[in-house]
């Protein structure tokens, strides 16, 4: 009944989330578009604005695991939620890159607490043996709309309303998830009777130490170097002049395209693939399945390929991003399972954020200097290392038994 009960919590709190991202993810799309009509001097700036929320979030996630222990997930959710209400209608009424900044800086602690809360709330709703792959694939599926949802509204509304007022529209949606927080977000803490100290990093046995390497690792390679190279990569297969469906296409349309089939899939398939793993066989066969077809894709896309082929192979990796996510989030939730949730989960977000700031960087200095392939073939090389790893040390006793008795209680 426990489990049952906790369904709409984390159904709730999965909707209050993805209308918080819609301000977010619709600044992707415009304002490196009109960001002069934001009053912007330069497009280094504009770089600046999108990574800082980012960055931000390295120092607070401590604070935000710790302040969840002590706060209600309610409260920190609804303020969260207030937050992404406060800097959305902001992006239409500010103007200059200070108080830009600052609205940036606001919106990545608001999502820190949007996240861990999360990550807390579908643990508390599985219980110690309930269904956690369902759980956050479904978790990570809904959110997926509000990204889909932002993304679409920037592109195609912008254009006819204006950036500034898109922007006021989706603050004004987002202030929905404010009732929605406030009743399907529990009113607990992550705090659990008893003694609850946390194993230091370098003495986490493979169960601990695996999940957070996989973060890091699929966080850098999908959240970071593929998206930031997604655009150039599609240019460098691209004709000259290309049609699809009679309509002459560029690079920017066919990434679009293909980041809003990626979340528009995401709330079917992901609650497929985390339920899927929560059977009999695991998690473990799925996981180094996806990573196998990942590794297998990055290494294709490089190679001179008809058109059609190519944009399939990409797809595929797409895919592959899809069932690692969940899958990743869900062997952290496994390791967390014990009486330091909160601080585990606080760890496993930060390695995941220093991932996907990393990933940028790295995938830039490596086209530079090697060229867009050396981009793909590093992805694919890194993809393979988690696979091995998982190989190497999944199996053991410290892994096979975290369900049953969580390491960190």
């Amino acid at each position: 009944m426990q489990q049952a009960s906790g369904f709409p919590s984390v159904r709730g709190l999965s909707w209050v989330t993805a209308l918080c991202l819609l301000g977010d993810a619709m600044l992707y799309i415009v304002l490196p578009l009109y960001w002069d009509q934001f009053g912007l001097d330069a497009l280094w700036q504009v770089g600046v604005l999108l990574s800082i929320n980012r960055f931000i979030r390295l120092p607070l996630n401590p604070l935000v695991g710790w302040l969840y222990i002590r706060v209600p997930k309610r409260i920190g959710v609804v303020i969260a939620a207030a937050a992404a209400v406060a800097t959305t209608i902001g992006y239409g009424l500010v103007s200059g890159f200070v108080p830009f900044l600052i609205a940036r800086m606001v919106w990545g602690a608001a999502w820190s607490m949007l996240r861990i809360g999360g990550y807390l709330t579908v643990l508390e709703a599985a219980g110690q043996d309930g269904p956690r792959g369902k759980l956050l694939g479904s978790y990570n599926g809904i959110i997926g709309v509000g990204s889909l949802i932002g993304m679409l509204a920037g592109g195609m509304l912008a254009e006819v309303l204006g950036p500034r007022e898109v922007a006021l529209m989706l603050g004004i949606v987002t202030a929905a998830g404010l009732p929605l927080a406030w009743r399907h977000v529990p009113a607990t803490t992550a705090a659990v009777p008893g003694s609850a100290r946390s194993a230091p990093l370098w003495k986490l046995p493979p169960a601990g130490w695996l999940p957070l390497l996989s973060g890091f690792l699929t966080a850098a390679v999908f959240m970071g170097m593929l998206l930031a190279t997604l655009s150039p990569l599609i240019a460098s297969h691209l004709p000259g002049s290309t049609e699809l469906l009679g309509l002459a296409v560029g690079a920017a349309t066919v990434a679009g395209a293909v980041q809003a089939l990626r979340w528009g899939w995401s709330p079917f398939l992901s609650p497929w693939f985390g339920r899927l793993s929560d059977g009999p066989s695991g998690r473990l066969p799925l996981y180094l399945a996806a990573l196998a077809l990942a590794a297998g894709g990055f290494a294709l896309l490089p190679l001179g390929m008809p058109l059609a082929a190519w944009l399939t192979v990409l797809l595929s990796v797409m895919l592959a991003n899809t069932a690692i996510t969940t899958l990743t989030d869900a062997l952290a939730a496994d390791a967390a399972s014990g009486r330091s949730a909160a601080a585990y989960m606080t760890t496993y977000t930060t390695v995941v954020d220093i991932g996907a700031a990393a990933g940028p960087l790295a995938a830039y200095a490596l086209a530079g200097t090697f060229g867009l392939g050396a981009v793909s073939f590093t992805c694919a090389a890194l993809m393979a290392l988690v696979a091995s790893a998982w190989l190497l040390y999944g199996r053991s006793r410290d892994v096979a038994i975290i369900k049953k008795r969580p390491f960190l209680s």
